[in-house]
């Protein structure tokens, strides 16, 4: 897969943005000469022009398609002089993009120049562009996104913040007008930290001057971060308030000789563009110095190179009154005057100390304050303008402090720190008063237990039994201690040496909870225990919870969900046919625990760890302990209803299932009478919506919908129809994981807890808009907290799991013929077994050769029987179907597959098709394939870290000789019904140097000759090369009443015509 970068260029009198893009490729036979080689690996501009719309990143029309730049990469090997390879492998080559984790020797590897082409953006032009690059994902990664372009994504988000809040002012600076940023709170130098910190080593690595030096090392004297943060914020600053401006009404007009005319009318042009004569332009400038002395550090140009420097700005200090103090009605607080460093924190002197000492300098550690006290003077005199207290103290000649009564106090803490840290000044408070984590406030101490009755069923709307306590910090408050707050008759108090803001909302709810009648009114349910436990839920009764304690079922229930840890397994039912590995264990009695807590459950193991046979232990597991009085109904895709009766049957003999589909099907209250003898009823989601009347007569002992993200659109009527079913629990089972599609997992944690998340508009605004457009974390943390003990995701890497797992798992895929496909099915083995048995010998003989051929054509598609020029649309086969959805997993969760077909134009056909449906390229090695080509693609397959994750194969021509051993999927669409032929070609992946397990998927249509072959092969395993080495020749032996027994079709196995979707 291509991966897009960006860098921000500053250079002298020219800065942009370029965008330039990598994929994998095929590396030339010859390295050149030229002191900065091309990167072999980089996209030319119009691949990356395609790419970034293609990912719909908005990029203007008319960009230049011929500029390159250098960069200095982390690169394998060294150059040497030009010469012919005699190998595959280059001299030197620069890594694939990649962070430590990825690469695991980065920090040894070397830097060397290379030349990449380049779009290159105006600060103007990248506006749009970075506003379309997405920031928020569970991913911590996306592929096609590199380090640097989220980087300067973030830096895009940081000046809209700033534009917003009009945090910039006008300037001019030696050549152009501009709007530059204004970094004067506490936040967003905090933030300016931060990203000189977090600025990727990649975005610094290019020649400023374009002079290219040998040997470039890491150490070199690059670009500053903060030199090059500062250059694209200020410009990006400057591009959107021109873009605002601009839709603005023209100027009022000004006299014809004011000085500032040209300057507004330059500050109002799309672009900087110089606007005075010199003479104009340094009068002005100082006119604007002047203007701008108290913020003059915080302003922020193109050209400047560090942000503050050594420079002292002003910090206050508030100090309560001592005990002794108090003890003599002496409450005033002081708020102390000192200076303290900007880049060293913990350097300050006092105003006193600097009255002290009137010099020109002083030093503060390793650092110089120059004029000390014109800065205290200075930076007090700006303070004063936002705390009109502080005006009294400029009225002594050398302040010092000012003196506050406890209300002064309080409303400087409550209105004004914000107020004065917002514009550059440093604030430092008692601890327990400093705003946020830190703050002290009333609170509630709450002990609950769950309220049960006997033979009540629990669940999130359990009530509880709670004690409640009035708390400040971990000390609880009688009612007579709080008492004795209120009569100190101040807005801070202090108890135990500690300080606390009463906040008169605080008291009013304090003084509610010690009312008589508060606990017979406030009643906390399971849920509300779930979301303090897991930190979504902060308040109750309008008081912080500042400790909750539950006990009993209450505790076991909390840490078993939050935790997993104290998970009791439960044994294997008796009747299970089969031995459940560890990892499966745990699955299903996690599955049993949350049931008993009537709590719905998504299941959302990697493929071919075992989630249907996991679900089933657990519906038997329920019946051999006689919890079941109902049936469960169960979910899922027309094409694997089959599947599911067969594992039933295979795995819970003594489990009565019953299919629920066809023409036939029962309806009403025949429909409800059969059902309930029945321990499970298998259906399709299109009969969910349109038999919703029938299913609904049946009180459901649960519902389980397999392949859950098929109710991921909430206005499609399958997902209405099953969240109206009645049922004593749900359980979803997906092998996607949710949590990378935000509306997908609402939808089925909608479905599994109605109302847990809130409505989807409530979720929209908590959770999808603050993590996918502005990539919160606070956010994804909330979100993750709240949904994770409802999800149960295992995958085939986990270190837990991977030793229980088969080197090589096998297993049939049962799908249904579609409705077209059953037809067309039944008419070829009419009309040919009318022909075959008139015929004899060698015509009889191709007869039935060319019958099974076509038979497994119609079994792929119609479309392949047929010779279509293309396909159209997966409904007409249901293989199609139930191979879109497995490749969708395989994607999904980063692994690698093998396709193996044994026709040439049947992988023609399903090439661009699964291009198109999974937005993935798909590779196709048949036996045209050139033999450059060929190695091409087995090469990108094997190595290419972001390259393509199928590889589609004849048999033929891929089912030996290849090393494939990055696949750790192998699926055979058709059949060759050889096993020796089929496991040559799953040796393909399964061989010496696989690192993983690998899943072979062997797809048969139920009711066709394919499953009727598939049960004799299986029924024969240790024979089977022996009788049918001969792949299909052993069949045309057969009579023609065996033939007939052998292809007829069973029609209860077709699919209806339905759409899923």
């Amino acid at each position: 897969m291509a991966i897009l970068h960006g860098s921000w260029i500053c250079k002298p009198r020219m800065s942009y943005f370029c965008l330039w893009g990598e994929t994998w490729q095929v590396l030339s036979t010859e390295i050149p000469t030229t002191a900065v080689a091309p990167h072999p690996s980089a996209m030319d501009a119009k691949a990356v022009q395609d790419l970034a719309r293609q990912r719909k990143l908005r990029l203007p029309s008319d960009l230049e398609l011929d500029h390159s730049d250098t960069f200095a990469l982390p690169s394998r090997g060294q150059r040497q002089p030009s010469r012919r390879r005699q190998s595959r492998d280059p001299d030197a080559f620069p890594v694939m993009s990649g962070d430590e984790e990825e690469i695991m020797d980065l920090a040894s590897l070397t830097l060397q120049w290379w030349s990449v082409p380049t779009l290159r953006l105006t600060p103007t032009q990248s506006l749009a562009f970075l506003h379309a690059v997405p920031l928020g994902s569970w991913q911590a990664r996306r592929t096609y996104l590199g380090d640097g372009l989220r980087f300067w994504a973030q830096i895009y988000r940081w000046s809209l913040a700033l534009v917003a809040r009009g945090k910039f002012l006008p300037s001019i600076d030696s050549e152009h007008s501009g709007w530059y940023p204004l970094l004067n709170s506490a936040t967003d130098q905090q933030r300016l930290q931060h990203f000189t910190a977090t600025l990727p080593s990649s975005c610094r690595a290019y020649p400023p001057q374009e002079v290219i030096w040998d040997n470039p090392k890491k150490t070199d004297d690059w670009i500053e971060a903060q030199t090059l943060v500062l250059n694209a914020l200020s410009l990006l600053v400057d591009a959107q308030v021109r873009r605002e401006l601009g839709t603005l009404p023209p100027l009022p007009p000004l006299h014809r000789d004011s000085l500032s005319l040209a300057w507004l009318q330059s500050l109002n042009q799309a672009a900087p563009s110089e606007m005075l004569p010199s003479d104009h332009q340094q009068r002005l400038g100082t006119l604007l110095s002047t203007w701008q002395l108290p913020v003059q550090d915080y302003l922020v140009t193109p050209q400047t190179q560090k942000f503050g420097g050594s420079r002292f700005r002003l910090c206050f200090i508030l100090e309560a009154p001592t005990s002794g103090e108090l003890a003599w009605g002496q409450l005033e607080w002081k708020l102390h005057f000192t200076l303290r460093s900007a880049t060293e924190p913990e350097q300050r002197i006092s105003a006193v100390e600097i009255w002290q000492n009137p010099v020109d300098e002083m030093t503060v550690g390793d650092q110089v304050v120059e004029h000390p006290q014109e800065t205290l003077l200075k930076d007090l005199g700006l303070a004063a303008q936002i705390y009109q207290p502080l005006r009294e103290s400029l009225d002594d000649p050398k302040p010092t402090r000012c003196l506050l009564d406890p209300i002064a106090a309080y409303e400087f803490l409550r209105a004004r720190v914000q107020q004065l840290q917002n514009s550059g000044f440093d604030v430092i408070l008692p601890p327990g008063l400093a705003p946020g984590a830190g703050e002290k406030r009333l609170g509630l101490h709450i002990q609950a237990k769950v309220k049960t009755k006997r033979g009540m069923r629990l669940s999130l709307q359990t009530p509880l039994t709670c004690d409640l306590e009035l708390a400040l910090g971990e000390q609880t408050l009688s009612a007579e201690e709080f008492e004795g707050l209120l009569a100190q008759q101040s807005p801070l108090v202090s108890i135990n040496n500690e300080w606390l803001a009463l906040q008169p909302a605080d008291v009013r709810a304090a003084q509610a909870v010690l009312a008589p009648d508060t606990k017979d009114e406030l009643t906390l349910t399971v849920e509300d225990a779930l979301r303090l436990a897991t930190g979504d839920m902060t308040l109750v009764a309008k008081l912080p919870v500042i400790s909750f304690v539950p006990s009993g079922k209450l505790k076991d229930f909390i840490d078993t969900l939050t935790s997993r840890q104290s998970l009791k397994e439960i044994p294997p039912p008796d009747g299970i046919q089969g031995t459940l590995r560890p990892y499966q264990i745990r699955g299903f009695s996690w599955l049993a625990f949350l049931e008993q807590w009537s709590l719905g459950a998504c299941l959302a193991d990697d493929m071919g760890l075992g989630k249907t046979l996991q679900l089933i232990t657990f519906l038997l597991h329920l019946k051999e302990v006689e919890q079941v009085t109902a049936p469960t109904l169960v979910v899922c895709p027309t094409s694997v209803l089959s599947n599911w009766e067969r594992e039933i049957r295979k795995f819970a003999p003594t489990l009565k299932a019953w299919i629920h589909h066809g023409e036939k099907r029962k309806k009403g209250r025949p429909f409800a009478t059969h059902a309930q003898k029945q321990d499970v009823v298998l259906t399709s989601y299109a009969l969910v919506y349109r038999d919703t009347k029938t299913l609904d007569l049946v009180e459901w002992e649960g519902i389980v919908l397999d392949e859950a993200q098929n109710i991921k659109n909430v206005q499609s009527k399958q997902a209405q129809a099953v969240r109206q079913l009645k049922a004593g629990f749900r359980i979803a089972l997906t092998g996607t994981p949710v949590e990378n599609r935000l509306t997908e997992l609402w939808s089925i944690l909608d479905f599994l807890n109605p109302g847990f998340l809130g409505d989807r508009q409530f979720f929209q605004r908590r959770f999808a808009i603050p993590i996918e457009k502005y990539g919160d974390q606070d956010s994804v943390q909330a979100l993750r907290s709240l949904v994770q003990p409802f999800i149960l995701r295992r995958l085939k890497t986990d270190k837990s799991i991977i030793h229980d797992l088969p080197e090589k798992q096998e297993m049939t895929v049962y799908c249904r013929l579609s409705r077209e496909q059953g037809e067309l099915y039944q008419k070829l083995v009419d009309e040919a077994l009318l022909k075959i048995e008139e015929a004899k010998g060698i015509q009889r003989h191709g007869l039935i050769l060319s019958l099974l051929t076509h038979l497994k054509q119609v079994c792929n598609h119609p479309a392949h029987y047929a010779k279509a020029p293309k396909l159209e649309t997966e409904h007409r086969s249901g293989k199609l179907r139930r191979l879109e959805a497995m490749l969708e997993e395989v994607i999904a969760e980063g692994d690698h597959a093998l396709l193996f077909t044994q026709f040439t134009e049947w992988g023609k056909l399903l090439k661009p098709y699964l291009e198109q449906q999974l937005d993935t390229e798909v590779l196709f090695l048949h036996g045209g394939t050139k033999r450059e080509q060929r190695q091409t693609m087995i090469d990108r397959f094997q190595t290419d870290e972001d390259g393509p994750k199928l590889f589609l194969l004849s048999l033929k021509a891929g089912g030996t000789g290849l090393n494939l051993t990055r696949a750790n999927h192998v699926f055979h669409i058709d059949r060759w019904w050889n096993p020796a032929v089929e496991n040559q070609a799953t040796d393909r992946a399964f061989r010496i140097g696989q690192q993983r397990n690998v899943q072979v998927h062997k797809f048969v249509c139920t009711g066709t000759l394919e499953e009727r072959i598939n049960d004799i092969i299986e029924s024969k395993k240790q024979l089977a090369e022996q009788t049918v080495d001969a792949g299909e020749q052993w069949l045309t032996e057969m009579d023609t009443d065996q033939l007939r027994h052998l292809l007829t079709l069973d029609v209860n196995t077709v699919m209806e015509n339905e759409a899923e979707n």
